[in-house]
C-alpha cells in the first residue's frame, strides 16, 4: 500500500499519452526531413538583426539536407542555438517535478488548495474568472509561458476539489495563458518584437488590442464556467473521466481540508508562498527590462529581460519547496529523495522536448522555411485586402506547426509581411494583431506545442482528449479572430 501511495504523489504523467505523442513527433520529424529533400532549397538575406531582407530570395541548388542530418537530429539539435533554451526548458521541468512531489508529499498542495476553494466555495465559478483573468493578465502583459507550468498541477487539483475536471483546470491555468498571447496588450515577446520589426512605435495602436482582451477573456471564461457547469451535473460526461478517477480521491475536499488543522503544513505554506512571490517580482523584472532594452535598443538589456522570469522561476520555485519541506520535518536524505522521486515523475515527457528541438533543426537546415515564405508573398498578389490578412493569419497559424517560437517565427515573416501590407493597402498594425492572434491559441492545438503537449503530460491527459475538449474552443476564437482581423481592414486600423 506504502508504495502504491508513493507511486501516486507528484506529478501524474500518463506513460500512454506520453508514448503515443511521441510517435507523432516522431512521424512530424521525418515529414519535415522529406520536404527537406523534395523542396527546393533558398533563403533570403538578413540584417543585423536576423530579420529578412525583401527581395534579397535566392535558391541553392547545389545543397541538400545530408539525410544522417536528419536521424541525426534529436542529437544535433542540442549543437545550435536553440540547444540553450531547451536546455533551460528541460531543467525547469525536472525542478518543476522535484518541487511538486515534495509540496504534494507534505500536504501544502492540499493546504493550498483548500484555503482557496473555501475563499471561493460560495462563489465558485468567480473562481474561474479571477484564475483567468490573473494568468491572461500576466501573459498578455509580461509575456509569461514556460513559467505557468507551474500552476497546471494546483489548479487541476483545485478544479477535481470543485468538483469539475482536469480539463477545467488546464483551461483557467495554462489555456489562459496561452489566449493572453492571442490577446496580447504589452507582450514584449510579440506585440514589442512585432512592432519593431514592423517599423511600428512601441505599443502604438494599444486601444483595439485592449478591446481584443475584453473579447478574449469573456469566451474565455464563459465557456470554461458553461463547461464546468455541465461537469457537476454529469462527470462522466468529461473526456478526461477516466484518468482523474485517479486522482481525483487525492485531492476531495474533504482530504484537503484536513491539512488546514496541520500546524506544520500551514506553516510549511506560508513559507513556500512567500518564496513563490520571489517569481513574481521577476517577472515584473522581466517586463521592464525587455520594454526598456526594446526602447534603447539595448540587446543585452532585452536578452536578460527575455530569461529574467525564468530564472526567476528556476531558483525561487524549488528553493520554496525545499524550505517548505525543512519546515514541515521533512529533512536530509529523506527531503534529497522526494526530490528526486519528483524528478523521475518528469522524465517521460524530456524526449517531447528533444524531438521538438529537432523538428526546428531539422527546418533551419534544410533551408525550405525561406522557399514556402516567397512562394506565399507571390501567391496574396492580386488579392483584395482582406483576403490578404485571412491568408496571412492561416499561414501563420501553419507556421506555429513547426516554429513555436513567436519570436523566430516574428524575425522570419514579419518584415515581409510589413512591406506586403504596404503594397496591398493593409496597415501594419495590422500585422501585429494578425500575428498575435495566430501565434496565441495555435499553442495549443499542435502535437508540436511542447509546452502545451507538457502540461496535459503533467495530469494524464491525452492528446486525443484534449483535441475533444478543445475543438469547440478553437472554433469560438477562430471566429473571434477573424471578426477582428476584418474589422481592422475595414476601419483601416492604425
Amino acid at each position: 500500500m506504502a508504495e502504491k501511495k508513493k507511486a501516486a504523489e507528484g506529478l501524474n504523467i500518463d506513460k500512454k499519452t506520453v508514448i503515443s505523442i511521441a510517435g507523432i513527433l516522431a512521424a512530424v520529424m521525418l515529414i519535415a526531413g522529406t520536404l527537406t529533400q523534395v523542396l527546393p532549397r533558398g533563403q533570403y538575406e538578413t540584417d543585423a538583426n536576423g530579420s529578412v531582407i525583401a527581395d534579397t530570395y535566392a535558391e541553392n541548388p547545389d545543397y541538400k539536407m545530408p539525410v544522417w542530418k536528419i536521424l541525426a537530429s534529436p542529437v544535433l539539435a542540442f549543437t545550435n542555438s536553440n540547444a540553450a533554451t531547451g536546455a533551460a526548458i528541460i531543467a525547469l521541468l525536472m525542478l518543476v517535478g522535484g518541487t511538486f512531489l515534495i509540496l504534494d508529499r507534505i500536504g501544502v498542495l492540499k493546504y493550498l488548495m483548500a484555503v482557496i476553494v473555501n475563499k471561493f466555495r460560495d462563489r465558485r465559478f468567480l473562481l474561474i474568472a479571477v484564475m483567468v483573468f490573473f494568468c491572461m493578465f500576466l501573459s498578455s502583459t509580461a509575456g509569461i509561458l514556460e513559467e505557468s507550468l507551474t500552476l497546471v498541477p494546483l489548479a487541476v487539483a483545485i478544479s477535481l476539489a470543485m468538483g469539475w475536471d482536469s480539463l477545467t483546470g488546464i483551461g483557467m491555468s495554462f489555456v489562459a495563458v496561452a489566449f493572453g498571447f492571442t490577446a496580447a496588450t504589452f507582450n514584449p515577446f510579440n506585440v514589442i518584437t512585432v512592432q519593431k520589426l514592423a517599423g511600428l512605435p512601441i505599443f502604438s495602436g494599444l486601444w483595439l488590442r485592449l478591446v481584443i482582451f475584453v473579447a478574449v477573456y469573456t469566451t474565455l471564461t464563459g465557456f470554461l464556467i458553461r463547461y464546468a457547469k455541465k461537469i457537476e451535473k454529469d462527470p462522466k460526461k468529461s473526456p478526461a473521466w477516466a484518468t482523474d478517477r485517479e486522482i481525483r480521491d487525492r485531492y476531495s475536499l474533504e482530504v484537503c481540508e484536513q491539512t488546514l488543522k496541520m500546524k506544520n503544513v500551514a506553516a510549511a505554506a506560508k513559507t513556500f508562498v512567500i518564496a513563490l512571490s520571489g517569481v513574481l517580482v521577476g517577472t515584473v523584472v522581466s517586463f521592464v527590462l525587455s520594454v526598456a532594452g526594446a526602447r534603447t535598443g539595448n540587446e543585452l538589456m532585452t536578452a536578460i529581460g527575455s530569461y529574467a522570469s525564468m530564472g526567476c522561476m528556476a531558483v525561487f520555485f524549488p528553493v520554496g519547496g525545499l524550505l517548505a519541506g525543512r519546515v514541515s520535518g521533512l529533512r536530509g536524505k529523506k527531503l534529497a529523495a522526494a526530490f528526486g522521486a519528483g524528478i523521475k515523475t518528469i522524465l517521460p515527457v524530456v524526449p517531447l522536448v528533444v524531438f521538438i528541438l529537432a523538428i526546428t533543426y531539422i527546418l533551419n537546415e534544410g533551408m525550405i522555411m525561406h522557399t514556402i515564405l516567397h512562394r506565399l508573398s507571390g501567391a496574396m498578389q492580386g488579392i483584395s485586402p482582406y483576403g490578404v490578412i485571412l491568408l496571412m493569419f492561416l499561414f501563420i497559424a501553419l507556421l506555429e506547426f513547426f516554429i513555436g517560437s513567436g519570436t523566430a517565427k516574428a524575425f522570419l515573416i514579419v518584415p515581409l509581411m510589413a512591406i506586403l501590407c504596404d503594397l496591398m493597402g493593409l496597415t501594419r498594425q495590422s500585422v501585429v494583431i494578425t500575428f498575435c492572434f495566430a501565434d496565441g491559441f495555435t499553442n495549443l492545438l499542435y502535437p508540436t506545442s511542447g509546452m502545451m503537449i507538457i502540461a496535459i503530460g503533467m495530469v494524464g491527459v491525452s492528446y486525443k482528449n484534449w483535441l475533444r475538449w478543445s475543438a469547440r474552443l478553437f472554433l469560438i476564437e477562430g471566429a473571434v479572430s477573424v471578426a477582428f482581423l476584418m474589422l481592422a481592414v475595414a476601419i483601416g486600423y492604425s
